[in-house]
């Protein structure tokens, strides 16, 4: 059942979740970028949208989004307020939850804590359709957590040789300690469709090399002046430059998105597997 049949369930206090983990191997990809546009991409065909800033302590979503948040996810970590009183509304009515910035505390969170914090969407009562984690930059214990809870891990990649063999790093732990064995590989600030067609063949070569894994290509999204026009603004492309060349690929990832099917994630964790506040 994909993204387009939520309105049709049946049992009307459950409603399922797309999860998506958009990381990478390296920062400097364009990762952050990626997850904003896809977000409001997505909430501007009408979905409900909630975007987790899941960069611990290094958090830089409301930044890019010109938002001042009074709460982030230190908070919830501390247990003096819930996902949904920290939560903000960003463009496009995109749901934001903040992690915070220069928080030391929250980069080196325990497993236990990191699992405290998936579980903690036990409790949302945001009504939410798509969720999207943008997870920190490398390999962290936050990042194999968040990506193990989520359905879908979107691994961004640019043309950049330590890119590439970041992302290798990424997805080959990922794929022994996580038990992760499908990709789905998106090509960032790329020239043209076949540099980005390229730039996937190029990881996929090595990991049916090396790694017992599943790569898909998820597309491209082009180097495009206006992309950069809208981070200077603290504006999103898909909104500001609607017929730019970024905006286009954002839109169209969107709509391939609808059509993934929703599974079941690898972590044994309630809220991933089926929505149940609603």
């Amino acid at each position: 059942m994909g993204l387009v049949n939520f309105s049709q369930q049946s049992t009307p206090t459950k409603k399922s979740v797309q999860v998506i983990a958009v990381t990478s191997g390296k920062g400097g990809v364009g990762k952050t970028n990626v997850s904003i546009n896809l977000a409001a991409a997505l909430a501007n065909r009408k979905h409900e949208v909630l975007l987790l800033d899941a960069d611990l302590g290094l958090g830089n979503v409301d930044v890019m989004l010109g938002l001042k948040p009074e709460y982030n996810l230190s908070h919830v970590v501390n247990e003096e307020k819930s996902l949904d009183e920290v939560m903000v509304t960003g463009p496009s009515n995109i749901k934001i939850v903040p992690a915070g910035s220069g928080l030391k505390g929250m980069t080196g969170l325990t497993s236990q804590q990191n699992a405290g914090l998936v579980t903690a969407f036990n409790e949302l009562h945001t009504p939410i359709d798509v969720l999207i984690i943008d997870t920190a930059a490398g390999i962290s214990d936050s990042v194999i957590t968040f990506c193990q809870a989520s359905a879908y891990v979107l691994v961004v990649i640019c043309d950049e040789p330590a890119s590439l063999t970041d992302a290798y790093a990424m997805i080959k732990v990922l794929s022994t300690e996580a038990k992760i064995k499908n990709f789905k590989i998106l090509s960032n600030m790329v020239q043209s469709a076949a540099q980005g067609v390229e730039l996937f063949n190029k990881i996929e070569a090595v990991t049916d090399r090396f790694l017992q894994v599943n790569l898909e290509y998820a597309g491209m999204i082009p180097h495009d002046d206006y992309l950069r026009k809208a981070v200077q603004k603290q504006w999103l492309v898909v909104n500001a430059y609607t017929r730019s060349r970024s905006a286009n690929a954002f839109v169209k990832l969107a709509s391939q998105i609808e059509s993934w099917d929703i599974q079941s994630p690898k972590g044994n964790m309630e809220f991933f597997l089926e929505r149940i506040v609603q």
